[in-house]
This record gives C-alpha cells, structure tokens and sequence, in this order.
C-alpha cells in the first residue's frame, strides 16, 4: 500500500515554536487539528503535557476528533470550530467545552442540552465580517447578544471572525479591529467581559511582528502553521518553523515504455483526471509508470513530486499514472523499476484526504 509519513518530532517542535512566539506577543491559541482526522495514535503521539502546556485549547471541526481527544487527554479544553447542527447540539455540549455560534436556535437548544447535563456550555459568537462564511450580521450583534446573555446555561466568552478561508478576504488590521471595538461596545453596553477576541489564525501569524495587529485581538485559531509550517497568507516557511512533517510515498505496480497519448476515440465516459498533451506527440513514447494511490484517497492537485523530471499523466479512482522521462540517473542507471517509491509533499488538504482514506498505510516518524 502507498504510505503516509509523518514526522511528529517535526509536529511537536513547530507548536512549541508557535506556543513560544504568540507567549511573546501576549496571545492565546487554540490548536485545530482536523487535519487529523481523529488519528488517535497520531494525536497520543503528539498532545503530550509538555508540547500543550502553553495552549488555551485543542479545536476540531468534527465531534467524533472531540470524542477522540477527550480519550487521549480528558482534562484538555476542546473547542468546536463550526456552528454545530441543532441534532448534535447534546454531543457538542459533551464533547466541546466551547462552541463557535452564529444561530439564536441552536443556541438555545445548546442552552437546554446543557441543562440536562448540568453544565455551563462556553460560546464565541462569530461575527460576520466579508468572508461571507459563518458570522452574524454586524448590524444585529448587539440584539443577538442581549438575548444569548439572558441563557442560563451558556457562558459568552468572546467574539470572533473567519477570514481567508472560502474567499480569500485578508484579516487586516482594520478587519480585526472591528472586532474589537464590537468587544467595546458590548462591555459598555451589557458590562460583560469578554476574555476572547478570536481572529487570528496561521494567516495573520506574520503580522503580528508587523505591529498590524490590534492589541485586544488575543486569540489565534492555528492548524496549518502548526502541521506544515507556513502561513496560507503567502504560502511561505513562517520563521524557523518544519515544513516537512509530512511525505507521501507511493508504489510502483507497473513500469513500461508507453506512447505518450492515447490511442483510440476519446468520449466523456472516464472518471479520471489527465495532463495536457500535444497532438504533435502522437507518435512519442515515453517511460510511464503507474502508482497504487488514485482519487479515491487523494486528488492529484494535493501532491507535490519530489522528483522534478516525474510528471503526472493521468489518475483514476485507485491508480495514478506518472510519466518518468528517460528513467536514468545522471550517470545513467535506471532510477526506478517495479516496486520503486515515488515521493511527493502533500497539501494540507492532501494530509486530511490521505489520513481519510482507509487505503493509505501511515508510518510515524
């Protein structure tokens, strides 16, 4: 089977980087770990006392990971990360110490789940600001949270945002600030204090040395730069930080000296994807190989060749075929044969799909 690697030494020494440098600049973060997918041994591997000693709390977008990280380490904070579904609202307030809100209904309804089970169910209520994702409407926040504040059982701890995911819109300093004078405003308002203003994330990590973050924006929601080491706001190396936690190994199953297109009547019938071809190259061959890694694990747009002379050809719902070029190494020996690897970066989403896939071999580093 094709093989998932990861490094967790890697892992481990980007969130105690991250721990250290938000401590300087006085913010808290919440580790996200979708990205996972619920691995329990990956998530034993790694959530040790040490590396989260310095973090607020570990968020994931879906209750079976919260369920899981509640296994690993009862005594951890969890934080779901999306407005929960009215029918799940019993397992959030069991799983999630904290919720991400923008629905007045499904509020209530967390209110009377945590009733039944004797809890106080922290919320941050998410306020729209043009990333046109979850958030409240800016011009009914003071309404909504005048109602959430009479519930018994539901504590507002803060306000937050979402930006750069679905768009693409850039949290800058005007961005965030709104948020925080719409933390003012409540305060004056209801006196309530409001301990999280959560609108960081790895996209606004480089701006904090840029001084163009505002002061009471204090909490960061962090997954990318933690597993991969980069800031989606450049898709550059943030600081010093492990850009190569993670390496995708697949099997070679077949190898042979293959024409370079197809031959034959092309309908819309395939379910795969393939390269662009030229039609002068009809009658060009080429070294191909095909891999045992396809769709239904990963798409083809997630991976990365290591090997810069390997080009891809064309995949399918459980192979992918490569194009190997002269298959020699400078020196002219044959590079690959039958059970030969090919290694590829994958993605952030290509780690969540390849964690997916119950196809996929995982080694630990």
């Amino acid at each position: 089977m094709a093989k998932l690697q990861i490094d967790t030494a890697a892992v481990i020494y980007n969130i105690k980087e991250i721990s250290s440098f938000l401590k300087k600049h006085n913010k808290q973060w919440s580790l996200i770990t979708k990205v996972f997918s619920g691995d329990i041994d990956l998530l034993k591997r790694i959530l040790k006392p040490d590396v989260i000693k310095d973090i607020h709390s570990v968020g994931d977008s879906r209750l079976s990971s919260l369920k899981i990280l509640k296994e690993v380490n009862p005594n951890l904070i969890t934080i779901y990360i999306k407005p929960p579904a009215l029918v799940y609202v019993d397992d959030v307030v069991k799983y999630a110490d904290i919720s991400l809100n923008t629905s007045y209904k499904t509020i209530i309804a967390l209110n009377n789940a945590a009733k039944k089970q004797n809890k106080i169910h922290k919320i941050i209520i998410m306020i729209e600001l043009g990333e046109l994702r979850e958030g409240i409407k800016r011009n009914e926040f003071i309404g909504f949270y005048e109602k959430v504040f009479k519930l018994t059982n539901i504590e507002v701890i803060g306000l937050g945002s979402n930006l750069g995911c679905m768009y693409g819109v850039e949290p800058t300093f005007d961005k965030l600030l709104q948020l925080c004078l719409y933390k003012e405003l409540i305060q004056a308002k209801f006196n309530k204090d409001l301990p999280l203003i959560s609108g960081g994330s790895s996209i606004t990590l480089p701006l904090l040395d840029k001084n163009a973050i505002p002061l009471d924006m204090n909490h960061f929601r962090i997954g990318e730069a933690a597993f991969f080491g980069t800031s989606p706001l450049s898709n550059e190396r943030f600081n010093e930080l492990n850009t190569e936690a993670f390496i995708f190994k697949a099997n070679i199953i077949e190898l042979d000296e293959k024409k370079l297109m197809p031959d034959g009547v092309i309908n819309d019938a395939n379910i795969g994807h393939t390269a662009e071809y030229d039609m002068e190259d009809f009658n060009s061959t080429t070294t191909k190989a095909i891999l045992d890694v396809g769709l239904l694990d990963v798409d083809k747009g997630d991976l990365e060749v290591l090997d810069k002379e390997v080009n891809f050809v064309g995949i399918t719902s459980d192979m992918m075929v490569v194009d190997l070029g002269t298959n020699k190494t400078k020196d002219g020996k044959k590079k690959y044969s039958i059970g030969s690897q090919i290694c590829f970066t994958p993605s952030y989403m290509g780690v969540a799909r390849l964690l997916n896939s119950k196809f996929i071999d995982i080694e630990y580093l």
